[in-house]
């Protein structure tokens, strides 16, 4: 089988459609499934979801995505200066203001997690799960820096071995690593790369006879469309900043 893997959209629309643009123009992708964070920091959460109802996406609750649903009191993000808590702040607000009932309704219906098995349930694998942040919370970064104690112990809790998979977001930071036979992947950031490339990231898995293998793929999207959406939307200037630098502006944070 032949995935693509999408996560932390962030309300971006011109960028989700840039990317299922091109998955759909590959022509050989069997499934699209995503890592969560469908909303905040941009201007579209409401259009962003109905694009992936319309499509049948399924995919798993980021910590936005639950947060927002559960009207809980901030967005779950990391902030590393009062700067960009205020901002974070900011967004949250916006989002939760924008949001429709029906989306919210969508967001709280999302798993926390998906056991995919390309070869069907009656075989013993391989397994592709999908989450956001790691398997025990949504809110946890799984950073490349992360041990390989740390992914096998993450992959203990979900009775993974070698020749499966987990997919997982959150850090906006694609990344991939075999350990023991079992592959950590980062699906890095559809809406808001933070490794310095502006354009729309994604990733093609292909899982089942053969061991798992991973492309990172980048896409170009109408940013200047997006960045207007942010402005005509009152949201902060860094905001755009960050779209344009891929996140390499030290001020704008957050997940």
């Amino acid at each position: 089988m032949r995935y693509a893997l999408i996560s932390d959209i962030h309300a971006n629309l011109q960028a989700l459609d840039a990317v299922l643009a091109d998955i759909d123009g590959r022509g050989d992708v069997d499934a699209i499934f995503h890592a969560g964070d469908l909303v905040g920091y941009s201007s579209s959460p409401n259009a962003v979801v109905d694009r992936l109802r319309e499509r049948a996406i399924f995919g798993v609750a980021g910590n936005y995505d639950s947060t927002v649903a559960a009207d809980y009191k901030h967005c779950g993000c990391k902030s590393e200066s009062a700067r960009q808590e205020e901002l974070a702040n900011v967004s949250y607000e916006y989002t939760r203001r924008t949001v429709t009932r029906e989306t919210k309704r969508f967001l709280a219906g999302l798993p926390f997690s998906l056991d995919l098995r390309p070869l069907g349930g009656h075989s013993s694998g391989p397994r592709l799960l999908i989450v956001h942040g790691t398997p025990t919370l949504n809110t946890l970064y799984w950073t490349e820096d992360r041990s390989n104690d740390f992914c096998l112990k993450m992959a203990a809790t979900l009775s993974m071995v070698a020749g499966d998979a987990i997919a997982f977001g959150h850090t906006h930071k694609p990344w991939h690593r075999a350990v023991e036979g079992i592959h950590f992947i980062n699906a890095g950031s559809v809406g808001r790369p933070k490794d310095g490339d502006w354009r729309a990231g994604y990733v093609l898995l292909t899982l089942g006879d053969t061991a798992p293998h991973a492309e990172f793929v980048r896409v170009e999207y109408d940013i200047e469309m997006a960045v207007t959406g942010v402005r005509a939307a009152g949201l902060p200037e860094e905001f755009a900043e960050l779209l344009r630098t891929g996140g390499t502006s030290k001020v704008v944070s957050g997940a």
